[in-house]
């Protein structure tokens, strides 16, 4: 029996010390509507940090998304949301957690820290947008596009 579970740790260890890291492309999803929003290239950055760039907007019904980033902040001012890095400085810690990153929400204009872990086969990204403490905030689950 203890050689069972001895094996479940380490396969379970081994799981979660292998997964892949966030680079690739990305569907969010809306935290309060469930429906697919756009997707997000993520990729690695020379400095070790992960950046991601919006591709795509998906219309929904009872909804037309934003083509211009009309409420952010500069430098985002008035920019085209399709090619805008919405995510940047993003680390690792140990490819399953992410830390210290900023999100912005182009309909908002709201700049957000970002934190987050993918799941031990690397199909989901579970992130958490939020200001000041992570308590205040929200969370989203991405899947990655095959």
């Amino acid at each position: 029996m203890k050689t069972l579970i001895g094996t479940l740790a380490i396969v379970c260890i081994s799981s979660i010390a292998y997964a892949d890291d966030i680079t690739g492309t990305w569907r969010y999803i809306d935290d309060k509507t469930g429906e697919a929003k756009g997707l997000v290239k993520i990729e690695k950055q020379s400095n070790g940090t992960f950046s991601g760039t919006a591709l795509k907007s998906t219309p929904r019904p009872g909804y037309t998304p934003k083509e211009f980033c009309t409420n952010c902040p500069a430098p985002y001012t008035n920019k085209p949301i399709i090619g805008m890095q919405v995510i940047s400085g993003l680390k690792t810690t140990d490819q399953v957690n992410y830390t210290d990153g900023r999100i912005i929400d182009p309909v908002s204009g709201k700049i957000y820290r970002l934190k987050g872990r993918v799941s031990p086969n690397g199909k989901k990204l579970f992130l958490r947008g939020y200001l000041g403490v992570s308590a205040v905030g929200r969370s989203q689950t991405w899947l990655k596009v095959e």
